[in-house]
């Protein structure tokens, strides 16, 4: 029976985190394609999801890019995530399911880049700051959101 506490409580929070997109997995050039096209075409209630996950995304590679020594391109990953944060904070949604699933994305997010941070050069502490700072904007803006409901 004690096993399978242990392994319900290992098992369980890592299957939610999958189930909320957090797989802090580099995603390719066609995923990344594929959530720009859903998120052009997806109705309102939908686009802020999709926008998380893109932020996600762009954290995740922009991760990969700063291990790899590719300052240059991290940064643009960095500005393309906060560019999609601001569409997050432009079109929050009416579903106040999808909308904590949203939130809970964007702080899981957060979190990625406060530990990148720990190892980032002088040089890549303000993009990776203000990144976290909208992030965190965005986040709170959305705990608002679910709470007036």
């Amino acid at each position: 029976m004690r096993f399978l506490a242990v392994v319900a409580a290992v098992v369980l929070p890592a299957s939610l985190a999958w189930a909320h997109g957090m797989d802090d997995r580099v995603p390719d050039a066609r995923e990344l394609a594929d959530l720009q096209a859903r998120a052009a075409v997806a109705s309102p209630n939908e686009q802020p999801y999709i926008y998380a996950e893109l932020v996600h995304s762009m954290t995740e590679i922009a991760t990969a890019q700063f291990q790899a020594g590719d300052q240059e391109h991290a940064s643009a990953s960095l500005k393309a995530a906060q560019g999609y944060a601001g569409k997050i904070q432009m079109s929050f949604l009416r579903d106040a399911k999808k909308l904590k699933n949203a939130e809970i994305l964007v702080r899981h997010t957060a979190f990625r880049l406060k530990e990148l941070m720990t190892g980032a050069s002088l040089d890549d502490r303000p993009t990776l700051e203000a990144t976290i700072q909208q992030l965190n904007q965005v986040q709170s803006e959305m705990m608002s959101q679910i709470f007036r409901r």
